[in-house]
């Protein structure tokens, strides 16, 4: 092959490079099984990956809120309380870059979740988000059981939360924002306390916005 022609094969093959660095695929986080079923007479290998479970709690309206409401949607979680004198105040000043990203956008939903129900009531929530500046349902606010909270939380959106009567405010949790796909799988986690990552995340959303709906069922 003369050298006309590797130069050309080298440009082709960085090209392609491009190409495919544009076709971002984010992780699926959680446990996996695999299975095997018949399809239309053929035996397939497929995987099973895990889900956000069903919950419902009350939201800064008195609304009843849960999954049932977020079906078909993209959504951002995280866990906070009102009265958090540490990260809480860093966290939901960033997180209001993903609700101006996509306030108007029907299919992307904010969650976040009171760890310190007994004094987060739907209307101290309420004022809570207005003080932010946050109207409307596509950032919702949610007070539900204690426990119920704190199971979702570590099992299954992977955020450690606690009651510390010795830390500021008398709670301690992590500070991730956890990304939730249409098929409720968990498709990333990023340090709600870092603009930058709150960045990717707004990407990252778009990128699922963009996956095709059936991709990894």
């Amino acid at each position: 092959m003369n050298k006309a022609a590797y130069l050309f094969l080298a440009l082709i093959c960085l090209c392609a490079c491009k190409f495919n660095s544009s076709n971002k695929t984010l992780p699926i986080y959680g446990n996996r099984t695999a299975v095997t079923k018949m399809v239309n007479g053929r035996v397939v290998n497929d995987t099973i990956y895990a889900t956000i479970p069903p919950f419902k709690f009350v939201n800064q309206y008195g609304d009843s809120t849960g999954s049932q409401n977020l079906a078909g949607k993209i959504y951002v979680a995280d866990f906070f309380f009102t009265s958090c004198p540490s990260i809480c105040p860093i966290m939901q000043r960033n997180m209001l870059a993903v609700y101006n990203a996509f306030k108007d956008t029907p299919d992307v939903k904010i969650i976040s979740f009171t760890i310190d129900p007994k004094y987060d009531t739907p209307p101290v929530l309420k004022n809570y988000a207005e003080k932010l500046g946050v109207t409307g349902n596509s950032w919702l606010f949610l007070q539900g059981n204690r426990d119920t909270v704190y199971r979702i939380a570590e099992k299954n959106f992977l955020v450690a939360v606690s009651k510390d009567s010795t830390a500021a405010g008398g709670y301690v949790h992590q500070g991730w924002f956890v990304l939730v796909d249409k098929q409720k799988r968990v498709r990333g986690s990023y340090d709600g306390t870092d603009p930058k990552q709150v960045a990717q995340l707004i990407d990252d959303i778009k990128t699922l916005k963009a996956e095709p709906a059936a991709a990894g069922k």
